[in-house]
């Protein structure tokens, strides 16, 4: 590294510890003194490293999780590799998180190893100048194929998955699906027959929960794995202004279901909460929530005794063959170009995508949904409703959200869905709005074809 900086211990971060904003974490940064070392472990996982003393930086987000998580694979790192010692530095989360980051970079002064968002947020680093490539570590062949791609760039894997994943789907109550005799859908039209006998029986169907705008965006970010099943290089053409979401049959349906959904909604559904909704599902007065599993731990925190009657469904799609979730991926260990020990900082990205890393995350972070590493098994206590989810990971039937795919989403979505949902604008308008939307965007971040 081309400076030295000696960081505090982890146990006073830990004090420091601020809160931010749900999936809009990131990494924080500080380097370390380190002295020199010679080893002869060149892959990161394999052969024997010297004994020699070596201290390697960490640079992790603010959020509670994260420092939880990393102390966690710090602690048990540690205790396997005695001669390594990792020094834990925090950073803010958000768009200043995002901005510490890209300066420390610009800087010339990262740490050895650092968390922070998978997909499109990863682009803005300049991988192949600022990150070593890991295509060919070991641990490789632990991830989970949907993963790779959003750590990856020009054909290189950048990252290895940090956390849970979360799926993107429908929240349902199983009680009322009991007592109506209703079965999990795994076609759209399946799901509006429901819908119709949930309202028959005086139950609210769906429920919205607009007054937080950035809900209403729930069914059409969730059907992303149908448009991705119906056609493969949807993202790739869509970064590069070659596909658009209202001339592309399969993206347009994506905002024909939420028109769908008009009239299924509760009566107060614009000035309804996040939390309000999560209360509705959970007492059963409203019967399906579109919605991430991110919502799982705050249901546990407000209502233990009611988490097992919410169950998960992957958002269906038009043929039952094809039902699927869309994911949105963990966040990634990434480790810096210019460190001065980059195979001491590879074996512990190995370690955190490995089976023993997960067990270790595993015992201070409730998991949101299925582990991004084959063969890593859900805690004895997670709630069913996440085991909802395994099937679809089980079976390679997932794929990233399309912000983890291309970096092309347009601001003013959520008031658009938002339009939608309340019968406002029909999809067809919306699609083209939206289009028009996401070029703004796309102008701004230099992208070719715009």
């Amino acid at each position: 590294m081309s400076k030295k900086r000696t960081i505090k211990k982890f146990s006073v971060l830990l004090s420091c510890v601020t809160l931010c904003g749900l999936l809009l974490a990131g990494c924080g940064g500080g380097t370390s003194e380190s002295g020199k070392v010679s080893s002869s472990n060149s892959a990161g996982g394999s052969g024997e490293a010297s004994q020699e003393k070596v201290n390697l930086s960490l640079l992790i987000d603010s959020g509670q999780d994260t420092v939880n998580t990393a102390k966690a694979l710090v602690e048990a790192f540690e205790a396997k590799y005695p001669n390594i010692t990792i020094d834990t530095e925090t950073r803010p989360g958000g768009s200043e998180g995002d901005n510490f980051v890209k300066t420390r970079l610009a800087t010339e002064d990262m740490n050895d190893i650092f968390i922070y968002n998978s997909g499109s947020l990863l682009q803005a680093l300049n991988p192949e100048k600022n990150l070593l490539d890991l295509t060919n570590e070991p641990f490789q062949a632990n991830v989970i194929d949907s993963f790779k791609p959003t750590v990856s760039f020009n054909q290189k894997i950048y990252g290895a998955p940090v956390g849970s994943t979360m799926a993107g789907g429908w929240l349902y109550n199983k009680k009322v699906y009991a007592k109506l005799g209703l079965s999990v859908p795994k076609t759209w039209e399946e799901l509006k027959a429901n819908n119709d006998k949930i309202k028959a029986a005086g139950i609210t169907p769906i429920i919205g929960t607009f007054k937080d705008a950035w809900s209403s965006q729930m069914i059409v970010l969730a059907d992303y794995y149908n448009v991705q099943a119906q056609v493969p290089n949807f993202a790739a053409d869509y970064t590069a202004n070659k596909a658009k979401f209202a001339s592309t049959p399969a993206a347009l349906r994506s905002f024909q279901k939420l028109a769908d959904t008009v009239g299924y909604y509760n009566k107060d559904f614009l000035a309804a909460t996040y939390d309000s909704g999560l209360k509705m599902l959970a007492e059963g007065k409203g019967a399906q929530y579109p919605m991430v599993s991110f919502a799982i731990p705050t249901i546990i925190q407000n209502n233990p005794e009611l988490i097992d009657d919410i169950g998960f469904f992957a958002q269906p799609g038009d043929q039952p063959d094809q039902n699927g979730a869309t994911v949105w991926m963990p966040f990634a260990a990434y480790v810096y170009k210019n460190t001065e020990h980059a195979e001491e900082a590879k074996k512990f990205v190995n370690f955190i995508a490995s089976i023993e890393g997960v067990e270790a995350i595993s015992k201070v972070s409730k998991p949101s949904g299925p582990y991004a590493i084959k063969g890593a098994a859900l805690p004895s206590d997670t709630p069913q409703v996440v085991k909802d989810m395994l099937p679809y990971f089980d079976e390679g039937k997932t794929a990233p959200a399309l912000e983890f795919l291309s970096p092309v989403k347009g601001p003013n979505l959520e008031q658009i869905t938002v339009e939608v949902g309340a019968g406002k604008r029909n999809a067809a308008d919306a699609a083209e709005l939206y289009d028009k939307d996401v070029e703004k965007q796309a102008q701004q971040l230099g992208l070719e074809g715009w």
